[in-house]
């Protein structure tokens, strides 16, 4: 079993979802047997994680980084999407956090990292906020990081 985590950027454009899904199968492909994506279900890169995790047969474990984080999506077909993921998911868990904000996704990227053997980014290197702290305290950790930013990838 390997156990992959994700963080990324949640702005991608429409036409950067396609050469960041083959990209996240290409990395992932040689790791499906047995497969374990940990994801905060962000719209963007998550769950374009989440998608090739499942299509690949593998098990999804979400991270909810705070109590009212479902509750905030604003779009119904997005809150659709999450709650599809939810009931495929193995487990979920929480990070304690009442409300979203930067500490609570903070918190979710932690436990990300917490839940991960590796950890795949898909970020163009420039400071974000949350993917780019991710990074690296993945990196502090030790743990094994590929950041995925393949052509056509933009962020809006």
């Amino acid at each position: 079993m390997t156990v992959v985590g994700v963080t990324g950027h949640s702005n991608l454009t429409p036409d950067a979802l396609d050469p960041v899904r083959r990209a996240l199968r290409d990395h992932l492909r040689p790791l499906r047997t047995g497969l374990v994506g940990v994801s905060c279900l962000a719209r963007g890169a998550d769950q374009v994680f989440a998608d090739v995790v499942l299509e690949f047969g593998g098990a999804l474990e979400v991270v909810l980084p705070a109590a009212d984080y479902l509750a905030r999506i604003p779009d119904p077909v997005d809150r659709e999407r999450c709650d599809a993921y939810l009931a495929s998911a193995r487990s979920v868990l929480t990070t304690g956090r009442p409300t979203s904000g930067a500490a609570a996704y903070l918190a979710g990227s932690l436990l990300v990292l917490d839940r991960c053997e590796e950890l795949v980014a898909v970020w163009d290197g420039r400071p974000s906020g949350g993917t780019a702290e991710a990074v690296g305290r993945a990196r502090e950790l030790g743990m094994p990081t590929t950041v995925l930013w393949p052509a056509g990838a933009r962020r809006g």
